[in-house]
């Protein structure tokens, strides 16, 4: 197994641990909901339709990028994509760079398309592989290999610098990323790794180019406490555990972008129930993602438990809805929010 295989295992199997989660919160705990006694709406005709990207789910989750790449990871993603095939939900899978470096891991990331024909696949290279510009049979080989619906920029400056073996040089990755939305022929998001993405940033984001935004703010797994946690690093540095913009923050701040610009705007980083995807679409998010819990459940028992799970969130989410007198998505708002 080459080194960045054995780093990629690592990461999955410590990020289900409570002890590589935030301190700090997503601050979804300081909002109420809006409880309406009188909601005049019927359960069973409540839509929990979303759309992303021009084409339109069931539900608003994605399921988030983390495998891939190591021997165990077809398996996974194997199950995830018949599970988003079945649902119809997005999909995103972990760092091709893997397969870049080593053409065995090929397969652990072919496999999604294989058993998801109809999904909706994302890939997803680092952005600091983008500086200088990626090459374009390294683009076509990782679009191609997943026939991808849009490519994923994942940022991870914070990650990278808790890396013994990790990137120190982030000049150039906005340019990157702007050649890239010229190269690729499909749509292009750009995503933190759960440090977060403030108004700043995605302004410049935008400006080069990408169509959506994946905010992945802070209070859910925390990839410095990953990498400080691996048994071969010999520099861990606990000070930057917690670093980090809170998912709700980033969320208030890069909605307040979509007066004045046209995206897309998923929700990430703690999303761990339904009442989470709730108050993310409140405020502002189009899309929620998540990936922690998908490979909790399917860690613990398979594609039933991934089943077990959904169909947990998806009736929690609905009776939500219910409860906040809402029969669509498009009608949750703000307003729907108490802020304690």
């Amino acid at each position: 197994m080459s080194h960045i295989s054995t780093r990629k295992k690592d990461h999955v199997d410590l990020t289900i641990t409570d002890q590589t989660q935030y301190g700090i919160s997503t601050g979804f705990d300081r909002y109420y909901f809006n409880h309406n006694a009188l909601p005049e709406v019927n359960f069973d005709e409540i839509s929990t339709q979303a759309s992303l990207l021009g084409r339109s789910f069931s539900f608003p989750l994605m399921i988030s990028s983390m495998t891939g790449g190591y021997s165990d990871a077809g398996p996974v993603n194997a199950i995830i994509a018949e599970f988003c095939e079945e649902h119809d939900l997005p999909f995103g899978v972990g760092s091709q760079r893997a397969m870049l470096v080593d053409e065995t891991q090929i397969e652990s990331f072919a496999v999604a398309r294989k058993k998801a024909p109809n999904a909706f696949i994302a890939g997803n290279i680092g952005g600091a592989q983008l500086i200088g510009g990626l090459d374009k049979s390294e683009l076509k080989l990782i679009i191609d290999t997943i026939q991808a619906d849009a490519m994923i920029v994942h940022l991870n400056p914070l990650q990278e610098m808790m890396q013994p073996e990790g990137d120190r040089n982030f000049k150039g990755v906005l340019s990157g990323i702007e050649q890239l939305v010229k190269d690729a022929s499909i749509p292009v998001i750009a995503k933190e790794t759960g440090a977060g993405i403030s108004s700043y940033t995605a302004k410049r984001l935008l400006n080069a180019g990408v169509q959506a935004i994946d905010v992945a703010g802070a209070g859910g797994t925390s990839w410095a406490k990953v990498e400080n946690q691996r048994e071969d690093n010999e520099i861990a540095n606990f000070e930057f555990d917690d670093w980090g913009v809170p998912t709700t923050v980033c969320l208030q701040q890069i909605s307040a972008l979509q007066w004045e610009r046209s995206f897309e705007l998923i929700a990430s980083g703690g999303i761990r129930s339904a009442s989470d995807i709730a108050k993310s679409l409140c405020l502002g998010a189009t899309f929620s993602a998540t990936a922690q819990p998908i490979i909790k459940a399917i860690k613990k028992g398979g594609a039933k438990q991934l089943e077990t799970y959904f169909e947990h969130l998806k009736h929690t989410f609905k009776t939500l809805m219910l409860l906040l007198g809402c029969s669509s998505i498009q009608e949750m708002n703000r307003s729907l929010l108490i802020e304690k």
